[in-house]
């Protein structure tokens, strides 16, 4: 996989996992209550995504609007084991029940993530 996003990334790829696709405005208004910051650092943050292919780029109705080009369940996957192993320093996967309550995930992605995780030990990063 590629490099983990940054908490900021993050932000702005669950917003485009839950609806997209988004034009940077739209994008964020939706994260600024959890970023707080000014619509020119919504508009760095996405060049650098885009520069990281994180997001892909297109033109809707004059508009540009972007879609989240990293899979959400991996990528929860992959910020998971890297809190385990890099903050908690464990070496087993990490419970998956940890994420139930998530309005992030739905069952189905539940069981992939559970998966992933279980997986871990064999997974090489």
């Amino acid at each position: 996989m590629s490099a983990i996003p940054s908490v900021s990334e993050l932000s702005l790829l669950k917003v485009l996992w839950k609806d997209q696709p988004l034009s940077a405005r739209e994008l964020h208004e939706r994260a600024v209550a959890e970023l707080d910051w000014s619509f020119s650092s919504t508009r760095k943050t996405l060049e650098r995504m885009l520069d990281k292919q994180m997001v892909a780029q297109d033109m809707q109705h004059g508009v540009q609007v972007y879609r989240a080009q990293l899979d959400k369940v991996s990528t929860l996957a992959a910020f998971a084991r890297d809190f385990g192993r890099r903050v908690m320093e464990i070496d087993a996967p990490l419970p998956v029940n940890m994420f139930t309550g998530s309005k992030l995930v739905d069952r189905q992605e539940l069981a992939e993530l559970e998966q992933m995780l279980q997986d871990w030990p064999d997974a090489k990063d």
